[in-house]
């Protein structure tokens, strides 16, 4: 049986006829460039979301981007970011002009560890990017007193916790502005690129709407150095057929979820995913650690299971980064992102993944021949 990571034609095939209607919604409409799915969409998003605003953006990295533009952090400040994450959420704070100020994540959570935000916070630090990895919410509550001791900003990079709780509440809404990312992937995700800001900031979501389309509200009349960063209109008409499922899709995962921490308690040295009382996760990704990570993901892929790792290379051993705040970047920097990096492994939980395919992942897994 193969098992891919992730079949992203499946979720077509399941809502097929609604995706075709809403293409040839769009096609016959002849507005292709923020019209009425895009606006619709933001409304319904930001409903979602349990805030006031939603702006759609090109993609996920400039979300995070137009927002740091927005509350003009750039040249000479540093932003607050953890070291394990995916590296766009260090280049929107690189492409903004300021700094990226990595801190290292809870061993068990992976998410950024509120304890050692503080000793990294300087004159020059305006913002936190808060990661909601894998579809695990942060400490939000932690971080909100941090920041608001020290008066600087909590952007939530919140794209891979579409429809996640912290203490109740849907991310998206726990700080002053959220960035999503719509990739394919993603657990609400579009036939292409797409991403969105969320906010309850009025000044802030209006700053966005400008950046986002060259610095204008009127064509040829630009108030600002904006940017072309607009979320599609047929991605906003699929993304809204989806939005539909959005909640069953994640409880799918769910159930899959509560379903390998059952089965695979007891496998020595393998270490399940830890979620905190106050969290709801979304099941992003289901990440397990083992120090013989390389003999599991070949057996794995042996048994024709697809896996992938999430993610190998820290952004501070990348190329991309050869500093940080000035001194060299080097293996030892970030220990505790680099064992997280060195024993972490995706296993398949996707929206459409059947009962009896988890059952044969575990069934891999719990085999003794590559322990």
């Amino acid at each position: 049986m193969e098992i891919p990571f992730l079949d992203l034609k499946a979720p077509y095939l399941e809502l097929k006829e609604e995706f075709d209607a809403a293409y040839q919604r769009v096609m016959e409409s002849g507005w292709y460039i923020l019209g009425r799915e895009v606006k619709a969409f933001e409304e319904e998003f930001a409903d979602y979301c349990e805030v006031k605003y939603c702006v759609g953006v090109g993609n996920g990295l400039e979300s995070l981007h137009l927002i740091l533009r927005a509350m003009e952090i750039g040249t000479g400040n540093e932003v607050i970011v953890p070291s394990h994450t995916y590296i766009a959420t260090w280049l929107a704070v690189s492409y903004a002009g300021a700094t990226p100020v990595p801190v290292e994540p809870d061993i068990n959570t992976y998410n950024i560890d509120p304890s050692n935000i503080e000793a990294a916070i300087t004159s020059k630090t305006k913002a936190i990017i808060v990661v909601h990895l894998y579809g695990q919410p942060a400490d939000m509550r932690s971080i909100n007193e941090i920041a608001k001791k020290y008066g600087i900003k909590v952007i939530e990079d919140a794209a891979q916790a579409h429809g996640a709780r912290y203490q109740g509440r849907r991310v998206g809404s726990l700080g002053d502005a959220a960035g999503f990312s719509f990739y394919p992937g993603k657990n609400l995700g579009a036939f292409g690129d797409g991403g969105a800001v969320t906010t309850n900031d009025a000044n802030l979501a209006d700053r966005i709407h400008l950046l986002r389309n060259y610095g204008s509200r009127i064509k040829y009349k630009n108030e600002i150095q904006g940017f072309n960063s607009r979320l599609d209109e047929l991605q906003a008409a699929f993304l809204r057929v989806k939005l539909t499922k959005l909640d069953e899709w994640n409880e799918r995962r769910r159930l899959v979820a509560k379903y390998y921490l059952e089965a695979l308690q007891g496998i020595k040295d393998l270490k399940l995913p830890y979620v905190s009382e106050w969290a709801e996760p979304v099941w992003h990704l289901f990440v397990v650690s083992h120090p013989r990570r390389y003999y599991l993901e070949q057996h794995l892929t042996a048994a024709g299971i697809g896996t992938l790792i999430h993610y190998p290379i820290p952004p501070h051993l990348s190329n991309a980064y050869p500093e940080i705040r000035g001194k060299p970047s080097k293996v030892g920097s970030f220990s505790i992102t680099e064992k997280i990096s060195a024993e972490i492994l995706s296993i398949p939980i996707g929206n459409q993944i059947s009962e009896v395919e988890a059952k044969r992942v575990v069934e891999i897994l719990l085999e003794d021949s590559w322990q």
